[in-house]
């Protein structure tokens, strides 16, 4: 990949989170200018990527699939930034899941070769992309999703049209009953593989894949409802390699999840396949993790599987800051942070607070619980005699990093001390 053209970005105050007073300069020179959040020298609120926290999960997620035999291909959508796409690669990702066509846009503008489309190829924009980019770079490996005949017949009438000398690769999906897309059976599945199958040598069968995360219920329903689908995935494949359905070479297996990724490759990783097979996680949510839903999946995890303690786990790398701008009531304090700056999936997790001056953050004592925000207000209940007073500032985490990263243009890179040492240019 080549994100160098980002550097050249030019920023100025209108970039939220840049000082009121900032000049006009290129993103790549945020980092020589020294600012530092605790200082005031940055405008609140503000979104920060604390660089130490991201190389460790990146480290991390390394070791950890070395020694699970697997790859990942996280999934782009997370955080839209081919920065951090570019970091990920460079730790040895397969490859960078992506949903949408705009995503699939920004990832090849910016080079990345290889590319998991965990959704279906639908519409004449999305098709003529995908038949464009693949004709026009024969290194291009691109992999996308069916569940349906119909959806098979649409693309191999394309490929047949488009000719371009190589099948368009496709893995068969696997969704839950009552969940997103996907085959609810292997009956319907071996249908679609099928059709898939005879549309050769325009299409080609390369594996199955799904998406276990959509469980709802208690950690025992959820994990018997994961065991569950993975079960129907690798039945799914056993029964497309009954057939000879797969194309020639090694079989994709592919679930992609931030909660239940350990399950995935223990099961996949034990699927009683002939073929060689290749297994595939797509977690995106691990480089920052997060300090709520993730951070208690995380510690699922580790009660599954005790090894994922190695190395410390993941830590929550991205936080928003703002201000105490109102204290009205002895229980009652308003932030300078809404909706529009932090998810709002679940209430925000007050993690510091830190009065301009004073030596460094000290950590958020217990009772102080975020309630509800506005667009631009946090409501947060303290204790009686909290030491919170207006002119603070709170650094906050969050549930579900994607719906952080996607209210902020820049998010800010800063060093243990909290001075940007860089800045991370969003697409969304």
């Amino acid at each position: 990949m080549d994100v160098s053209p980002i550097d050249a970005i030019l920023l100025d105050r209108r970039v939220k989170g840049m000082p009121a007073a900032a000049p006009r300069l290129r993103l790549g020179d945020i980092g020589a200018q020294g600012w530092n959040v605790l200082r005031e020298e940055m405008s609140l609120p503000i979104a920060v990527l604390k660089a130490a926290d991201i190389a460790h999960n990146s480290a991390w997620m390394r070791d950890f699939l070395a020694r699970s035999h697997a790859v990942i291909a996280p999934h782009g959508k997370t955080t839209m930034a081919p920065q951090l796409f570019a970091k990920q690669l460079e730790d040895g990702a397969w490859a960078i899941t992506l949903a949408t066509l705009h995503q699939m846009q920004v990832a090849r503008h910016f080079g990345v070769r290889r590319i998991i489309l965990a959704n279906q190829i639908v519409g004449r924009q999305m098709i003529d992309f995908v038949f464009d980019a693949l004709a026009a770079d024969p290194d291009f490996d691109f992999y996308a999703i069916v569940d349906s005949e119909a959806n098979v017949a649409m693309l191999a009438e394309a490929a047949r049209a488009r000719a371009i000398g190589r099948p368009l690769q496709l893995l068969l999906e696997g969704g839950i009953p009552g969940g997103r897309t996907g085959v609810r059976d292997v009956e319907t599945g071996l249908a679609v593989a099928r059709a898939v199958k005879a549309a050769e040598p325009f299409l080609a069968l390369r594996g199955v894949e799904g998406f276990e995360g959509l469980a709802g219920g208690s950690r025992a329903e959820n994990e018997a409802m994961v065991r569950d689908f993975l079960d129907l995935l690798v039945n799914l494949a056993k029964a497309a390699e009954g057939e000879g359905l797969f194309a020639p070479g090694e079989v994709i297996l592919s679930a992609g999840g931030s909660a239940f990724y350990d399950m995935v490759l223990a099961r996949f990783l034990h699927a009683g396949l002939a073929s060689p097979t290749r297994v595939v996680t797509r977690s995106g949510c691990y480089l920052t993790h997060d300090s709520g839903g993730y951070r208690r999946f995380f510690a699922d995890i580790v009660d599954r599987t005790p090894e994922a303690a190695e190395g410390g786990g993941l830590r929550a790398a991205l936080e928003v800051w703002a201000y105490v701008q109102s204290r009205p009531e002895p229980g009652k304090v308003l932030l300078t942070m809404g909706k529009r700056d932090i998810s709002a999936d679940a209430p925000p997790v007050a993690l510091h607070w830190f009065r301009p001056g004073t030596e460094a953050p000290q950590a958020m004592p217990s009772g102080h619980v975020v309630t509800h925000m506005n667009d631009q207000h946090c409501h947060m209940t303290v204790p009686p005699d909290s030491s919170l007073a207006v002119g603070d500032m709170v650094g906050f985490g969050m549930n579900h990093p994607c719906l952080t990263f996607d209210k902020w243009q820049v998010l800010y890179v800063v060093d243990d001390a909290y001075t940007v040492t860089s800045a991370i240019r969003t697409f969304f």
